[in-house]
């Protein structure tokens, strides 16, 4: 009979587990240090290590242990931590595309993530042969290996696996011992990756300053600060004409790639993108003690918008025959601006407003109406060091004075059709 069985049909793990707890007083201290969050542990890393260790003083010959997280994310599929005897723990990410790998088609953690069986297999049988990961755990001295899922209350399975090199592989009561553990060490996991979950989205969604704000509490209507900063927005040049002669989807792909140009650069560069508006993209740079002066900021933002510049210069997205290219405007200004939740009812919004981010906004028309990619303010110019072309003063609606406007001096305005 093969080995590779659901847990059901080895044997009750519920009475196995009962009884190895009853006759191991120290798994059952484990278990309870597990049940209460495990908190002599500083994160997950040290409490997989810590959990390995105690388990191994408690008897069992575990050599290699793995946890496999799947994730909430929208480019990762999950995370791993990887314990071995006598070394560190490694933190690993895994991305969408594992999925479709030969190797990941061929693995015991699909069954367990797909079908949510235990998988067992004793490295001296000829079935692990069809694992290719277990033939490269032979060549380590593996004798036997063990996949458990892993439940959380949400029904997400998620995996396990323990191996160890001790003659003969794992008796009975060490399978009894693996089982006991699998419950507790799954309520404590699922704590730490909802936590976890939690920050990812907000970071995502909102952006890694307001994320940590949100998570500390600040989710009433009228939680805000007055932030100094610099800011910046900008709009992709043509993008009603773009969505009108091309499919949606297509829009839907050029407008990803466009943002990439721009995000990568802001978040180099100590930035967090706020928001997306259809094509338009507001960011911060925040000004404060931690991330040094005015002048540094704002010339960290000048060289983000040099690179985001130049990506999106060498964009090319192709449309059928046709290669299409792209222009954008970016706004920069400095000053400070109120920034905190602001909405109707329970429909909240972690944003910035003010009148800094009113003259960004207005200043991008002046950069689309004079064909430049890159303008600044008299304020950001003043505290940046660069060699600024002064392209005039403007009137901005709104305002009771006409605003100065500078250019970046390299720069050859396009000529609008």
């Amino acid at each position: 009979m093969s080995r590779y069985q659901p847990t059901a049909q080895l044997d009750d793990p519920t009475t196995s587990s009962a009884n190895a707890t009853m006759e191991n007083p120290e798994l059952q201290r484990i278990i309870n240090w597990l049940i209460d969050g495990a908190r002599s542990s500083r994160g997950p890393a040290e409490m997989i290590a810590d959990a390995c260790e105690q388990l191994v003083a408690a008897g069992l010959p575990l050599w290699r242990f793995g946890v496999f997280i799947r994730t909430l994310h929208p480019e990762i599929f999950g995370r791993n931590f990887i314990w071995r005897q006598g070394e560190e723990v490694e933190v690993g990410t895994v991305d969408f595309e594992i999925l479709d790998t030969p190797e990941f088609a061929r693995s015991p953690l699909k069954i367990v993530f797909e079908d949510g069986l235990e998988v067992r297999g004793r490295i001296d049988d000829i079935d692990t042969r069809r694992f290719p990961f277990l033939e490269d755990m032979r060549a380590e001295g593996v004798t036997d290996y063990i996949a458990t899922p892993m439940r959380f209350l949400d029904s997400s399975i998620h995996a396990i696996s323990w191996t160890t090199r001790h003659p003969g592989g794992f008796s009975d009561d060490d399978i009894a011992t693996i089982r006991s553990i699998v419950a507790p060490l799954a309520r404590v996991s699922e704590i730490v990756t909802l936590r976890r979950t939690a920050a990812t989205l907000l970071d995502t969604y909102v952006g890694n300053r307001a994320g940590e704000r949100i998570l500390g509490g600040q989710i009433r209507r009228g939680h805000n600060d007055t932030m100094q900063a610099a800011i910046w927005l900008s709009d992709l040049r043509g993008f009603t004409a773009l969505s009108d002669r091309l499919p949606a989807e297509t829009v839907v792909d050029i407008l990803n790639r466009y943002f990439d140009c721009q995000v990568t650069a802001i978040r180099a560069h100590g930035g967090e993108v706020l928001k997306f508006m259809g094509d338009g993209l507001l960011a911060v740079f925040p000004i404060d003690e931690y991330v040094g002066d005015a002048t540094h900021v704002c010339t960290r933002v000048l060289e983000a918008a040099r690179e985001a510049r130049a990506s999106v210069d060498a964009l090319a997205h192709p449309v059928g025959d046709v290669i299409e290219r792209f222009r954008f405007g970016v706004a920069l200004h400095v000053g400070n601006i109120l920034y905190g939740n602001i909405g109707g009812g329970n429909r909240l919004d972690f944003t910035c407003i003010g009148p800094a981010v009113n003259l960004a906004a207005r200043m991008e028309k002046i950069a689309g109406r004079l064909g430049r990619t890159v303008v600044a303010s008299e304020a950001f110019a003043d505290v940046c060091q660069h060699d600024w072309r002064d392209l005039g003063d403007f009137p901005i609606a709104g305002f009771s004075k006409a605003q100065r406007v500078y250019g970046i001096a390299e720069e050859t305005p396009v000529v609008m059709a």
